[in-house]
This record gives C-alpha cells, sequence and structure tokens, in this order.
C-alpha cells in the first residue's frame, strides 16, 4: 500500500496522451515504467499516466515531464520478447503533477493533486450548448475534407445530449493531431478551456491543410505543362521530320557521333559510348542528366591522342628567346639542348625544369617565350594559396557541382596532349585538412607515373607524358625533397646593373611607351637617367620596380605633353630626374675609408638580391658576456658564439690572458637593426671582427668576407655567390675573400660582375686574418 492516495506509480509515455475514458494498450521496455505496472496491479491497479516533453530523455525527470497528466487504472499486462510489455488500461481523471521521483523499489513514484472538474458544459443556456456543438461538429467536417484516412465515424460517437468535456475528449482521442497539441487540449483548466483549444487547434491544421493541398496542385499542373509540352515538341520534330526531310539529330546520337570522330584510344571511346547510352536513359527534367551531359562534354574535349607539331628549328629557338629576354643565358641553354635531343630522338621524355630565382627576374615571362620558341600551346596555372588536393587532381562526380582538376582542365583548354605548362609558385602551395597538394602533384611530375594520370572526375587515365611542364618558385627550401627531385632546377639568379640597363633599353621602354600612347618622337629617356633609375631608385633582384619607375616618367610626360601644346618632346636625363621621380630613394653603400679597430664589411644573399652587411664589435669591461643585436636569427646567432670561441682558442697566439674574456663584454651588432637576418655566411667575419676588437688590430677597409666557420677554424662553402659578388663590386670593395669551395661557383660568374675585384679564396680563419689584419 501507498503512504497516501496521492502518491502512486507514474509511466512516463514518449509522443502519446490519454484522455478520461480513453481505453488504450501501449508498450513499455523501460525498467522502471514496467517496475511501475507491476506495483501498480499488486496494489489498487491505479497509475499516472504522462506524457514526456523530450521523447529522447531515458530517465525522465520533473522538468522533462508534463504538468497534467491521466491517472488510469491498470487492466492487463501481456509479457513480450525482450522484457517489452503490453498494458491495457482506461483513463479515469485527469490529475496534476507536483513531484516524483525514483523510488527504492526502481520505479517512479508520482505525488499528484486530482483535478476538479467542472459540469462539463460550456454555458447556461441549452441553445448556446446546441449551437457550440454544431459549429465544433462544422470544423470536425471541414478538417475531415483534409484528411481522408480519419474514421467517419467520429461525428456517429458523439451527441448534442452528451456533455461537451466528453465530445472533446472522444474528438481529441480520434484525430491524428501531434502529442503536444493533445497536450495543450488536456491541460485547459475548464471545459471552455478546452473547448476553444481543439476549435483553434482544428482550424489552423485545416487552414494548412488547404495551404498544401493548393500548393501540391501547383505544383502537378506545372509538371503535367511541362509534360504535354515535351510531348507537344517531340511530336512536331517528327512532323517536321517526315514533312520536310530535316536531319537534325538528338543528344544522344551527337555524342555518339563525336565519339566516333574523336582521336583516342578504342577503350576510351568505348567507355564514352557507355556513358551516352546510360545518359540517354535518363529522364531531361532530372538534375542528374544534367551532371552526366556535363560530364560526357568534359570526356569530348580532351585531347586524348591528339597533338600539334612541335617547331625543332634551333635557329628560330635562338632568335625568339634572345629577342624576348636579355640575359638568362643558362635557361636559353637548356631549350636548345632539349630541342637538340628532340631532332634526334623524337620519342624522349619532355624534362620537367623548375626556374628558381628573386620575383621579377623573368621566370613566368621566359616560360611564354619557350612555348613561341618551341610553336607549343601554353598554359598557365597559378598554384599560388592552392590547398586542396581536389585543385590538382579533380572532384569526383558523387559531389554537387564537381568539375576536373586544374591539370586536366588545362589539357582542355589547350586543346593538345603536348602543351607547355607553366605551374607558377609552385612554393606557394599549402596543404590543410582536404589532403595534401604536394603529394598529388608527384604523380604529375613524374614521367614514369603521368603517363596514367587518372584525375578523379574523368576516370580515365590521361597522357601526361608529351606536356612540357615548367614549374617557378621563389624559395626551393617550402617544396618537398621528393617533388624537388622529380624536376630539373635552373637558378635564374639576379640581374646585374648593366643587364638591367639592356632590358630597360630592348623591352621595358617599348613597352610602357605604348602603354601610355607615347612615341620616340614625344619622350627620351637618357642612358645615364636610366641608370640612375637603376641605381638610385630601385633596389631588386628583378626589373618589376624598374618598369614601374619607367611608367610613372612615361605618364609625367603625358601631363606635360597635354598640358602645355608648345611642348613639343620632353627629354629626362640625369640632371632633371628628380622633377619626376622626387628624391633618390636609395644611396650607394660605399666602403669604409679608413681601416677600424671591430669593424668588418660582410657580404649577405636577399630575396631582392645581394647586399654588404658591416659588422661591429665593441670590448667593454663587464662579466665576460656577449650581447648580439640587429635582429640576428638563431642561425646567425650560433655562428657569433662558434666565432667567439674560436677567438677564445687562438688567444694565446695573439698573446692575450683568459681574463680579457672573462672580465669584459662584447656586444656584435649588424646595423639596420629593423631588418631580418640570419644564416650562416657571416661567421669569418664575426671572427675577424671579435678578434680585430680584442687585440686592437684594424681590418682593412676594401676588404670583404663571406663563408661560415667551424670551431676549428675551417672556412665552409656558401650560396648566393653571384648577387653577394655584384654587391661587393657596386660598394667598391677591391679584394673578396671567399671559400675555397666556392671556386667552381665564380668560375661561373661574368668577368661584368667580377670586373677588377681580386677573388681570394681561403680554407681556414688563418688565411682570412692574414689578407683582413691590417698588420
Amino acid at each position: 500500500m501507498f503512504e497516501s492516495d496521492n502518491i502512486i506509480p507514474a509511466v512516463a509515455l514518449r509522443g502519446l496522451n490519454i484522455f478520461p475514458g480513453m481505453v488504450i494498450h501501449f508498450d513499455l521496455s523501460r525498467k522502471f515504467s514496467v517496475n511501475a505496472v507491476k506495483t501498480a496491479m499488486k496494489c489498487n491497479g491505479k497509475l499516472l499516466a504522462i506524457t514526456q516533453k523530450d521523447l529522447d530523455s531515458e530517465t525522465p525527470g520533473l522538468i522533462d515531464l508534463y504538468k497534467v497528466g491521466t491517472v488510469v487504472n491498470v487492466r492487463q499486462i501481456t509479457k513480450l520478447p525482450q522484457g517489452v510489455i503490453r498494458v491495457l488500461v482506461e483513463g479515469l481523471y485527469r490529475a496534476s503533477l507536483e513531484d516524483i521521483s525514483m523510488c527504492e523499489k526502481k520505479y517512479l513514484e508520482a505525488r499528484i493533486v486530482p483535478i476538479d472538474e467542472d459540469d462539463g458544459r460550456i454555458g447556461d443556456d441549452p441553445i448556446y450548448e446546441e449551437a457550440s456543438f454544431r459549429a465544433l461538429l462544422e470544423i470536425l467536417t471541414g478538417y475531415m475534407q483534409y484528411h481522408p484516412k480519419v474514421s467517419r465515424g467520429i461525428s456517429s460517437q458523439v451527441s448534442p445530449d452528451m456533455p461537451m468535456n466528453e465530445i472533446v475528449n472522444r474528438i481529441t482521442m480520434n484525430i491524428p493531431l501531434p502529442y503536444d497539441k493533445k497536450q495543450e487540449i488536456l491541460e485547459g483548466q475548464t471545459t471552455k478551456e478546452r473547448y476553444d483549444a481543439l476549435s483553434k487547434i482544428l482550424c489552423d491544421e485545416t487552414a494548412i491543410a488547404g495551404i498544401h493541398a493548393d500548393l501540391s496542385k501547383e505544383i502537378k499542373d506545372k509538371i503535367d505543362k511541362n509534360q504535354r509540352e515535351y510531348i507537344v515538341r517531340e511530336q512536331i520534330a517528327m512532323l517536321r521530320k517526315e514533312l520536310d526531310g530535316n536531319k537534325e539529330i538528338s543528344d544522344e546520337e551527337l555524342f555518339h557521333k563525336q565519339a566516333d570522330e574523336l582521336i583516342a584510344g578504342d577503350d576510351i571511346k568505348e567507355k564514352i559510348h557507355k556513358e551516352i547510352k546510360r545518359f540517354a536513359n535518363i529522364p531531361d527534367s532530372g538534375s542528374e542528366a544534367a551532371v552526366q551531359r556535363a560530364y560526357i562534354e568534359t570526356l569530348l574535349e580532351l585531347p586524348w591522342d591528339k597533338a600539334e607539331s612541335d617547331n625543332n628549328d634551333i635557329g628560330n629557338a635562338s632568335t625568339v628567346l634572345d629577342k624576348n629576354h636579355y640575359g638568362m643565358d643558362n635557361v636559353k641553354e637548356r631549350i636548345i639542348e632539349f630541342l637538340a635531343v628532340r631532332n634526334l630522338n623524337s620519342k624522349g621524355h619532355s624534362p620537367i625544369l623548375c626556374l628558381v630565382g628573386p620575383p621579377g627576374t623573368g621566370k613566368t615571362s621566359i616560360a611564354k617565350s619557350m612555348a613561341e620558341a618551341l610553336n607549343k600551346k601554353y598554359v598557365r596555372i597559378c598554384l599560388g594559396g592552392v590547398r586542396d588536393e581536389a585543385e590538382i587532381r579533380g572532384h569526383r562526380r558523387t559531389y554537387v557541382g564537381a568539375m576536373p582538376g586544374r591539370i586536366v582542365n588545362g589539357l582542355k583548354t589547350a586543346g593538345v596532349k603536348n602543351p607547355l605548362m607553366l605551374l607558377d609558385e609552385i612554393d606557394k602551395v599549402s596543404n590543410d585538412y582536404k589532403g595534401d597538394t604536394f603529394s598529388a602533384l608527384l604523380e604529375v611530375l613524374d614521367p614514369e607515373e603521368n603517363k596514367q594520370f587518372r584525375d578523379h572526375y574523368t576516370e580515365l587515365p590521361v597522357d601526361l607524358s608529351e606536356v612540357l611542364f615548367v614549374a617557378t618558385a621563389n624559395d626551393v627550401s617550402n617544396i618537398p625533397r621528393p617533388l624537388l627531385d622529380r624536376m630539373e632546377v635552373i637558378e635564374v639568379s639576379s640581374y646585374t646593373e648593366n643587364e638591367k640597363f639592356h632590358i630597360a633599353k630592348e623591352h621595358l621602354l617599348k613597352k610602357q611607351y605604348e602603354q601610355n600612347g607615347m612615341t620616340g618622337k614625344m619622350i627620351r629617356i637618357s642612358d645615364s637617367a636610366i641608370k640612375d633609375v637603376i641605381r638610385y631608385y630601385t633596389r631588386e633582384a628583378g626589373v618589376r620596380e624598374l618598369e614601374r619607375k619607367i611608367g610613372q616618367l612615361c605618364r609625367k610626360a603625358a601631363v606635360k605633353i597635354v598640358s602645355d601644346e608648345n611642348i613639343g618632346k620632353v627629354s629626362i636625363g640625369s640632371k632633371n630626374l628628380s622633377e619626376y621621380l622626387g628624391k633618390r630613394k636609395y644611396l650607394a653603400i660605399s666602403a669604409n675609408e679608413k681601416d677600424e679597430i671591430g669593424i668588418v664589411r660582410g657580404l649577405a644573399w636577399t630575396a631582392v638580391g645581394g647586399d654588404t652587411l658591416q659588422i661591429e664589435v665593441n670590448m667593454m669591461p663587464g662579466k665576460g658576456e656577449a650581447k648580439l643585436t640587429g635582429r640576428m636569427g638563431d642561425v646567425m646567432k650560433e655562428s657569433a658564439e662558434i666565432a667567439m670561441s674560436y677567438v677564445r682558442s687562438v688567444g694565446p697566439k695573439y698573446h692575450l690572458n683568459e681574463d680579457v674574456f672573462t672580465s669584459n663584454d662584447f656586444h656584435i651588432h649588424i646595423p639596420e637593426g629593423a631588418v631580418p637576418k640570419d644564416g650562416p655566411s657571416a661567421g669569418i667575419t664575426m671572427a675577424t671582427a671579435i678578434l680585430s676588437a680584442v687585440t686592437g688590430i684594424s681590418v682593412r677597409c676594401k676588404v670583404a668576407m663571406t663563408g661560415e666557420i667551424t670551431l676549428r677554424g675551417k672556412v665552409l662553402p656558401i650560396g648566393g655567390l653571384k648577387e653577394k659578388l655584384l654587391a661587393a663590386r657596386l660598394a667598391g670593395i677591391k679584394k673578396v675573400l671567399v671559400p675555397t669551395q666556392n671556386e667552381k661557383d665564380v668560375e661561373e660568374i661574368s668577368e661584368e660582375i667580377i670586373g677588377d675585384m681580386q677573388i681570394v679564396y681561403v680554407e681556414n680563419m688563418n688565411e682570412v686574418l692574414k689578407h683582413a689584419l691590417s698588420r
């Protein structure tokens, strides 16, 4: 027995409401619900059936249940497999839920308050009661027009003689309303509130069903109209064909004809014909038809075996390359070699070149000139910022908006299988969660694998072996080693001042005159002005800024010509150059005028060419600490530490006491502190500066040096030598100390860069100090 009649077992129902007077059965599987039913059967058979708000809640509490439920009488329990029971109950009366909790016997125990019902009518006037009944019946009839599955016997189950609360319960029990709507009716305090709630819900549902029916009819009418139009068009086409012999063919026949004419292997044609037959069986109105059509059109547009004859004339290639580009001899030489081999062996692999150099040095434009010289179609694919593997391999056709990758699209654009394909900015490729783009490029750039390159979209092997791939990059350190190993790297180094002058005279002036509407009769820019622009207004490895400055001169001249009709020709020389470009932006870095202690001139490579670095070392009383300033990177800081250790190890040779290093602090500084600096090539420079500072021996001002140092004083090779020597020559340096292992690199540098400089090869610090120190 329970402690009170107001405390009874409870079951939480999911998606089900029970009303007073309702006889219904339902299944229970949750253990605590089964326990509640069994406990009720042992006692008086009473049970609270209350609906859950959240159907997914497995252990509902007070906040998960509605506030009003129905006390039911359990009539029968039937056991089903897997611990499920089927319960037959009869609704007795409504009750308000005050509290609920899990009792010791593992079932929900509810504290309830029975709801006092009114007399079941909504008014004292029998006429008003009759009118309300008829109104509700009329609303129900309208509802049933849009819900034919609702039993027509509901109307016969209610009569005007029945109390209105019983009528409301019977109607609500027998119509398919959502459980939250039924709960709203169950929770009405009075019969009038419940009557109004039922009437409003039925009216709303009827209106929604009416709108839905109208929309369905409208859509159906449109579909029927399209079908009628399609049938009529087909009939007209057939009649026209019969009457005037029209030869118009269907899309399927046209595709088959194009596939037969396609220059491709039999396996490719067989696959395309198969796809065309599949396309013919797809309804035109479906979205799948558009996807299949796009796929077939892509396959038909690809140049499977269509190739174009190359121009293998070496003389023509040399003429075209020399006409469009000044210098770049190593690139031109490699193209001539390719043509020579192609003349001897037409079946040889096309090379995969990677042009590496600073920005603005003509890497992209030389690729275009290569295509012109070889009479190849030119396709440029910019890889900067590409980080999705699908950009290379394509998207699978299962995805919406799928398309081929950039490589296959490039072939489609070229229209032949042997174009020159430029992979621009290959070092700017990045990766993310969508895949490794560099790995996708491995197959593209491998001569042994790209014969059978498979794009995810085409799903057919595409032959890339005859494509002449040319990649460009600024920094090969960003390219993974396996990918770099598949390419032939050609260095495109910085231009010398003389090369820039010739490029400006032979190419840039003509280009800017044309872009700005100028002719040689309207403007004259002297050779000295061009050289001053190069020397004092630009500082770059390439010629992009130089071209912009020449364009600025042309625009300023255009303003003068348009403003004053009396000006026949604008002449720009070194004397009036500042009137057009303003004050000089850069001053020439020159060597020091006198020998100094602790100051050594080093050489550095930057992204915009070579530069000279003045390394300064000060020694002052202290505790043996070393301070490094000038925004040095980690590698350069380690070089400074190695240089300091070396100098300490050779101190006795220069009669230095050990307390020199323990009782003094050393400050190593590289001017232009806002510019980041890194690399090991300043090692011998810092060692020389430190030794000069501690011994008091001055360093020769006309000597510059570059090289990595070891703890034993050996000098190791460095890179970027051409740019470094060019910077040294512009600074007026007379002697440059270079690692012996870089001798082969010096031999490849033109005399124009070296000039009258003396190049001294050094193997160890003893040789460096012999040439650097004044005594």
